[in-house]
């Protein structure tokens, strides 16, 4: 009579091998992919878990709830006022959001994810969303 653990041990080897070639994929996958690209699936999967609705399907004139990572915060005159203006990105496009008649948000940096609610513009080639409402993450 075989003692219990060895017969547990001879019944599962071609389980066991089936776990370690998935594991074995699931991690040269990882390794393979480019740095850019993990990132940018990471930053699409937090905007999904939240509900936003993706930069790259966003038409103009719409109201909509977008999140993304901060990517440019800089200050521009616009029509002789500071606005601050933020470039928002979520891995598939570009939003830029501005603040008028602001200099600097406290909290709002670069690499910090965001999520912004408001009416979305067209400007050129941009996306623009004038003074939304945000929520730092």
């Amino acid at each position: 009579m075989m003692p219990r653990g060895l017969r547990v041990w001879a019944a599962a080897p071609q389980n066991a091998t089936v776990v370690a070639v998935m594991a074995l994929r699931k991690f040269m996958s990882k390794i393979a992919k480019p740095v850019e690209q993990v990132d940018r699936e990471k930053l699409a999967a937090f905007c999904g878990g939240i509900g936003a609705v993706p930069i790259a399907t966003i038409e103009p004139r719409d109201y909509v709830r977008t999140a993304g990572e901060v990517g440019v915060v800089r200050i521009v005159p616009r029509a002789g006022a500071p606005a601050l203006e933020v470039m928002v990105q979520d891995g598939t496009h570009l939003l830029t959001a501005v603040f008028l008649g602001r200099r600097r948000i406290k909290g709002l940096t670069n690499g910090r994810k965001v999520a912004v609610e408001g009416m979305v513009l067209r400007d050129g080639n941009r996306l623009l969303m004038l003074n939304p409402i945000y929520e730092l993450f």
